[in-house]
């Protein structure tokens, strides 16, 4: 009897296991793509100083070099201060 009720903690260890294992650590940044989309469509509504309309098309070139290089997460910085310069 001890051997099966052994087993079955084993068994259920085991699940468990492979289920954290298959989790994320951290939810993954948006698709740096989507948020360009997003960020771009602000953009075109936008009422910005001359200054604040620098600063965004200068965060968006630097977006779209990083989302270029496949690092999303940094793509997506930039895109998001960019999103604050613009007040969303």
């Amino acid at each position: 009897m001890k051997t099966i009720a052994a087993a079955g903690i084993l068994n259920a260890l085991v699940a468990l296991g492979f289920v954290l294992v298959s989790m994320p650590a951290h939810a993954a940044p948006a698709p740096c793509e989507d948020m360009l989309k997003d960020m771009r469509a602000t953009k075109a509504t936008a009422k910005l100083a001359d200054a604040d309309a620098k600063k965004v098309n200068d965060l968006e070139t630097k977006a779209v070099e990083r989302c270029n290089a496949d690092d999303d997460a940094r793509s997506d910085k930039f895109l998001a201060e960019a999103m604050k310069i613009m007040g969303k």
